[in-house]
């Protein structure tokens, strides 16, 4: 059976200002490149000077062919002017970048069209519905939609999200957590399906015992969502118990200055107990894991949380707030959860880990990581999704 053509278009994607800024979507891209003919057309404002008004960046070195555009942050260096500017560049760049995938693919259009986070992606998704009756996928991941942070939803970006949506071919979410989430704003489809985000278990896989007492971190520096800042302050009174206790951070983002200023008020750096390691690759990540006691997160919005399962997969349990309970049944299982914002409720789960009042089979972790979120399981799904869209639509 001929594979079919798809146009992937992510809203985040690795690009050449952050090579990990939506890397789950490429994850979710590469396991279903085995499945299908796809291609990626990514667009996003550049970060530095670019020499003209738009830059592309054509990659054919891996099994999916992608059109990286870039344009320029200020035009006129009027804000109200720019804004408008800046979105017609958008949506020239997808053009270009579809007319381009079709001539890789020898003139003949995509089948079918996976956005991955809406919601201008989504909007250029349904443009290419009306001109070409090119049925979409959409794919959710944002946080955005979460209680947490529904607030921030405009109504017209709610009106607007549902309609795309409900124009889709299919809706398909990370999590019944952020499928929830959707359905109470209003946002559904009759035909929506939860498939995990990957794990790659080849790299994220156990190691040696860990021994000590260390904790891990690995997180956005996002302290408003993650509150890394309730970490430290739970492991600057879990010290006093527990004097070789360690916290290891890493991640990066804007409130990485702010967090090293707590932390060493906390007097929690001169003598080591937390140890900020900074942007780490995957790999580097994954021996973080296989070495430590277990990670911690103390968030206070999830989709999923792909730290979650690389560690699992590594046979590191996991303490962390209850925002994706449905990953930890049956309670108790695969780590220990806490309510949101309960700093009493971390330091008392945290003691029983490392005192070893809680604990947990490795073999058993990693198993449940591979049988949920190994590349294989993961594009085996898209693929049986695609094959029921592209029926569907041709029996229309």
């Amino acid at each position: 059976m001929t594979k079919p053509r798809v146009l992937m278009l992510p809203k985040w994607y690795p690009h050449r200002y952050d090579d990990q800024d939506g890397d789950f979507v490429a994850r979710h891209v590469a396991a279903i490149a085995p499945h299908a003919q796809a291609a990626v057309v990514f667009a996003t404002v550049a970060h530095s000077p670019l020499a003209e008004l738009i830059e592309t960046e054509a990659d054919f070195s891996g099994p999916v062919p992608t059109w990286r555009y870039y344009y320029r942050r200020r035009i006129t260096g009027v804000g109200a002017i720019d804004k408008p500017l800046k979105l017609l560049l958008y949506y020239y760049c997808l053009g270009c970048g579809y007319r381009s995938a079709v001539r890789h693919w020898g003139g003949a259009w995509p089948q079918l069209v996976h956005v991955h986070v809406l919601l201008r992606t989504g909007l250029f998704a349904w443009w290419l519905r009306w001109r070409h009756a090119i049925p979409y996928l959409v794919t959710e991941h944002w946080t955005l939609y979460l209680p947490a942070r529904a607030k921030r939803v405009s109504r017209t970006r709610r009106l607007l999200t549902r309609w795309v949506v409900q124009q889709a071919a299919a809706l398909h979410t990370v999590s019944v957590t952020l499928r929830g989430a959707m359905q109470a704003l209003g946002i559904c489809h009759p035909c929506t399906v939860v498939i995990a985000n990957v794990v790659d278990t080849e790299l994220f896989r156990p190691g040696d015992a860990p021994g000590g007492t260390t904790l891990l971190l690995v997180s956005a520096f996002h302290d408003e969502v993650k509150n890394i800042s309730g970490v430290l302050r739970v492991v600057a009174v879990l010290r006093r118990q527990f004097p070789a206790l360690r916290l290891r951070v890493a991640g990066y983002g804007p409130d990485e200055a702010l967090l090293r200023q707590q932390a060493a008020a906390l007097d929690m750096v001169a003598d080591g107990t937390v140890v900020f390691l900074g942007k780490l690759p995957h790999a580097a990540v994954a021996t973080e894991m296989q070495r430590a006691t277990a990670l911690v997160s103390f968030s206070r919005a999830e989709t999923f949380g792909c730290v979650f399962l690389e560690a699992r997969a590594c046979g590191c349990p996991v303490v962390a707030s209850r925002t994706v309970p449905e990953l930890f049944q049956p309670e108790g299982k695969y780590g220990l959860l806490v309510p949101p914002d309960d700093e009493g409720a971390l330091a008392a789960a945290l003691a029983q880990v490392v005192q070893g009042a809680s604990t947990f089979s490795a073999a058993q972790l990693r198993a449940d990581a591979v049988a949920r979120c190994s590349p294989t399981r993961v594009g085996q799904a898209f693929a049986e999704l695609y094959r029921t869209i592209l029926f569907t639509s041709s029996a229309l």
